[in-house]
């Protein structure tokens, strides 16, 4: 089952669109014309901004979960557990600036605790880096394949605060403030841990 699907059919106050609007009585374009920010409106009980949240990152959350070493089923369940804490815990959200780094935090939680509950579970691997569009053809292409495939490898054997710091900024692209944040942790804190993790990089990929 798809996992919006999951989660819409979990917890209707955060339902996926399609199942939201039809309970709700809405329509898409009604959800695009609500006025006001969406942090206000979540904080206010809006559940039609509760659909705008999930359809917005959903994905984003998900491929977080993925590149942190969790399994397609299990990044699964934590990216509904991010969602659920997020409407549980909404009051704390300020604005809608902060949003993006408060539901990064709240997933990047979310991930340790599960780390904690498993320590004994194998990493998965990063899949969901994709090849970069290139003209190289042949052996060249299949060069940077390889090349890419040891950089993955190696950020994945990372520990756990420094293949962070790499997926925050690297993969996820959010910036040196947003990334902090999220850590919980000073900017030049996330800069030092981050010249760290590609100093280990470099020594493991030739």
């Amino acid at each position: 089952m798809d996992e919006k699907a999951n989660l819409a059919e979990q917890k209707p106050d955060l339902a996926y669109p399609t199942r939201q609007q039809r309970d709700l009585g809405v329509n898409e374009a009604s959800v695009r014309q609500r006025p006001g920010p969406l942090s206000a409106r979540l904080r206010a009980g809006d559940r039609a901004a509760a659909v705008e949240l999930v359809d917005e990152y959903h994905e984003q959350i998900y491929l977080f979960m993925r590149r942190l070493g969790h399994d397609r089923h299990v990044s699964e369940d934590l990216t509904q557990d991010v969602f659920f804490s997020a409407w549980h815990h909404i009051g704390q959200l300020k604005d809608d600036k902060a949003l993006k780094s408060w539901l990064y935090r709240i997933a990047s939680n979310v991930s340790r605790l599960y780390w904690r509950r498993h320590k004994h579970k194998e990493v998965a691997g990063i899949e969901l880096i994709d090849m970069p569009d290139s003209s190289e053809t042949g052996p060249e292409k299949a060069g940077r394949r390889e090349q890419l495939e040891q950089v993955i490898d190696a950020v994945t054997r990372l520990p756990t605060k420094l293949k962070e710091t790499i997926v925050l900024h690297y993969v996820q692209q959010l910036t040196i403030a947003e990334a902090a944040e999220v850590a919980g942790i000073r900017e030049g804190t996330f800069k030092s841990r981050l010249n760290r993790a590609l100093r280990t990089l470099k020594k493991t990929v030739p």
